[in-house]
């Protein structure tokens, strides 16, 4: 498969996600009476990596996520010559993504970005007021753990064909546990993204959210070469 179809997938994939799983947290999670909520909007994160993995998994390994594209590196599943293409193709489909459901959301009278548009935040700016040591141990320790899940359901030992489904259903539990805390990241892609165009105070804190999900991935990474080392 050639580069650029492989940065293709990761493009798409990465809209999707950003797409549906922030989509339903500025337009779904709070609606009037019969709103989504927090796990409304897990589920859907979760699900768009799951049907994505499962559209274009075979095409660019489904990444969707530069923390995701670090800790394969690090796991010694992916190489090093790709890794800026992707991560390059993963941030382009978040503001893609994030620009589409900017004009769709603005469309509804009252519509404002004071809200965060879906960021990732700490302190004040943590849905339910979690410190910066808190939002950044939660976001090394989720990403490192879904790097886990990740290498270990696509082990060559591993049952085939259930990966996307394992990997979906650990995001969706990621997100579960960590919403209240910093809106959920573990993708450094989908932070940049909705930041962006929020602006202001979303940006000034995105560092985090590079910082944690790579350093996470890559220990990630690290880990499940120990552990599934048959040796």
């Amino acid at each position: 498969m050639t580069l650029m179809k492989k940065t293709g997938a990761e493009f798409f994939g990465t809209f999707w996600l950003v797409f549906g799983g922030c989509g339903s947290a500025v337009v779904a999670a709070a609606y009037p009476e019969l709103g989504i909520g927090f796990a409304g909007v897990a589920l859907a994160f979760g699900l768009t990596v799951l049907t994505m993995a499962y559209a274009v998994g075979h095409i660019s390994g489904a990444h969707f996520n530069p923390a995701v594209s670090f800790g394969l590196w690090a796991g010694k599943r992916f190489s090093g010559k790709e890794l800026f293409p992707y991560i390059v193709a993963q941030v382009l489909g978040a503001l893609a993504a994030a620009a589409v459901l900017y004009v769709i959301a603005s469309g509804k009278e009252g519509f404002s970005l004071s809200g965060g548009f879906a960021s990732n935040g700490y302190g004040e700016h943590s849905p339910d007021g979690y410190s910066l040591v808190s939002a950044l141990i939660a976001e090394v320790v989720l990403t490192c753990i879904f790097l886990v899940v990740i290498m270990g359901a696509t082990d060559k030992r591993a049952p085939a064909g259930f990966a996307p489904l394992a990997i979906g259903l650990a995001l969706t539990l990621i997100h579960l546990i960590s919403i209240p805390i910093t809106n959920t990241s573990v993708n450094p892609a989908r932070s940049t993204g909705v930041a962006l165009f929020a602006g202001g105070w979303a940006v000034e804190q995105l560092w985090m959210f590079w910082v944690a999900p790579i350093v996470g991935g890559i220990l990630g990474g690290f880990v499940y070469r120990w552990l599934g080392d048959s040796e």
